[in-house]
């Protein structure tokens, strides 16, 4: 059974972004060569709306421009290749190598986990937190930020009962970023 992850850069106080700001997590080279590597182990990427706009803006062209640095015209390659599903409501199309979903995330990720084939990954946080209630993230892959963002959207949702994580694996970048990767221990 295909694994489904969830990673994103966090501020040390558990925020990807404030008032739609995000630059404090912007990777460098180091960080930015380990989501590549991540990445390539994808099979399927999961959107929400939100992200994939923000995601869709860059990534489609960024390989094509020789200013970019060849780890980021790299990722763009990456990026490309990677079947996306977007959950959205208000969307009427997306492009590229995106598919829209209007169903539910839950019964769509249930089936995407029984097929074969490359890990699944979620990105953002609220389509995220309507997974994890349910028990459907197997991994979560934190690259924490020596930054207080002091508010903003948090990493995990509230949860009506814990979750017991196992760790597996840590990496400390040179910038003071540390990679935590965490099992759910019903694995």
């Amino acid at each position: 059974m295909r694994k489904l992850t969830y990673m994103f850069s966090v501020s040390l106080d558990g925020f990807i972004e404030r008032d739609g700001q995000f630059g404090w997590a912007a990777p460098d080279q180091e960080e930015h060569e380990f989501y590549n590597e991540q990445a390539r182990q994808i099979g399927v990427e999961l959107y929400g709306r939100r992200l994939y706009e923000l995601m869709n803006a860059f990534w489609p062209t960024a390989d094509e421009d020789p200013a970019n640095p060849e780890f980021v015209r790299e990722f763009s390659r990456i990026w490309k290749a990677t079947p996306i599903i977007v959950f959205s409501t208000t969307l009427d199309s997306v492009s590229g190598n995106a598919t829209l979903a209007t169903g539910s995330p839950v019964d769509e990720v249930r089936r995407l986990k029984a097929l074969p084939g490359k890990d699944i990954a979620v990105g953002g946080a609220t389509l995220a937190a309507s997974l994890i209630p349910h028990g459907l993230i197997d991994e979560y892959r934190l690259l924490v930020h020596p930054t207080l963002a002091g508010g903003g959207t948090p990493f995990f949702p509230e949860l009506a009962k814990t979750v017991p994580l196992r760790l597996i694996e840590t990496r400390t970048f040179g910038s003071g970023v540390v990679y935590l990767r965490y099992a759910t221990m019903t694995r």
